[in-house]
Order: structure tokens, then sequence, then C-alpha cells
């Protein structure tokens, strides 16, 4: 069981014309990291955001910006997303061809470097990049939109990397479907930080669900 938790609510899911109010909003109601989703109706099936948005609300909080870039190519626009606001920088292994320059790039920037998963690529993926991230994400639903349903085969994915991460200083992310329901079988499996969008922003007391899923772990 992971001890040190970190709940990442998805802006995915925040209402739009109060984005920066909602970033706010969950900050105050014990976020760690605000999840970031910045996809390009290219490499998955949806239009979000980019870096002037990211800048636009980086002032509302203090907590790491987790920035899941779900475009490719993802290489040209690293430095522009460091720039932003960004604090962590993740990356699909499937997007660009240069898995490892991509995340050399992002820690020549400063910043710290992620690599994520869709949900039909097997945890062998990261196997050669182990020494080189601070953070593996993997999508328990098929990237591009909010609300989906987990999808169970996941959890043996975690459970596979958790085990090839070993004592690296590697956290070990989930994002797609998680709720106070099975937020601790992600937990069980490995996983020390959880993305969740539609669970905290479709209800109004952000503060009690972030302290429901803290609890549903415990």
């Amino acid at each position: 069981m992971p001890q040190d938790v970190k709940i990442a609510p998805s802006i995915l899911s925040a209402d739009f014309a109060r984005l920066g109010e909602e970033v706010r909003a969950v900050d105050q109601a014990g976020a760690d990291y605000i999840h970031i989703d910045v996809m390009d109706g290219h490499f998955v099936p949806n239009l979000t955001f980019g870096t002037p948005v990211i800048k636009a609300i980086r002032s509302y909080t203090d907590k790491p910006f987790d920035v899941h870039l779900m475009i490719a190519p993802a290489a040209p626009y690293l430095a522009e997303f460091a720039d932003a606001g960004a604090d962590y920088i993740t990356v699909h292994a499937e997007a660009d061809v240069h898995l490892h320059r991509n995340l050399q790039v992002i820690k020549g920037l400063g910043k710290r470097a992620g690599v994520s998963l869709n949900p039909s690529t097997p945890a062998s993926a990261v196997e050669s990049v182990l020494d080189d991230v601070d953070m593996i994400l993997v999508m328990s639903v098929n990237p591009g939109f909010g609300g989906q349903s987990f999808i169970q085969s996941q959890l043996s994915k975690i459970k596979k990397i958790k085990q090839m991460i070993g004592d690296r200083s590697i956290e070990l992310e989930v994002d797609g479907g998680i709720k106070v329901a099975n937020i601790a079988a992600a937990a069980k499996a490995g996983a020390d930080v959880f993305v969740t969008g539609s669970a905290i922003f479709s209800g109004d007391d952000y503060q009690a669900t972030i302290a429901a899923l803290r609890n549903a772990i415990k």
C-alpha cells in the first residue's frame, strides 16, 4: 500500500468558464497536483487546451502542474509547455519515435519527466527508460474523453510496472475512471498518484470527495 498517496484532479472535467476558480477550489480542497490533459484532435479524438490556458491559470495555485501531453508529435512543444508553467511533462510512449530523447529534453528544461501508456500498450514499453523517468502514467481508459469506465485489465499492468520500478524513485500514476469505489484496487496494485476528474468535479463538495478518495485507500 503506497504511503504517500497523491490526488491529482483533472481539470478536463472542470467548468471551463470558471477554470481559474476551479483550480483554486481543488487546491484549497486538498489536491496534491493539478492534472492538465492536453489533446490535439489527432493523437486522441478530442481537442482541449494548450499553453495559453496553462499560463492563464498558473497564478491560481502553487501546486504542481501535472501536464499530460496527448499529442503527436510532442517533441516540438516540450519547451513551450515548460515555459507555460508545467512542473511535470508526460509524453506518450506511442506518440514519438524518440521517447528517450524527449525525456532527456524535459529533464534538460528542469522539469520532471513522465511517460504514459495507452491501455493496449504493454508494460515492457517503459523498461528501457526506467532510469530516465520521474513518473509513469498508466491510462485506465482509452485517452480522449473524461467520464469513461475503468478498464480492469490495467490493474495487472500497474502491478507489473510497480515490480519493474523496484527501489527507483518513480511515481506510478493511474488515470481514467478513478472513483471512491475502485481507487483502493488501483492503490493495492501499486499506484500512488491518482488522476480523477468526473468523480471530483461532478459534485459540489470537492474537499469531501478528495477526502473520501484518500479514506477509501486507507
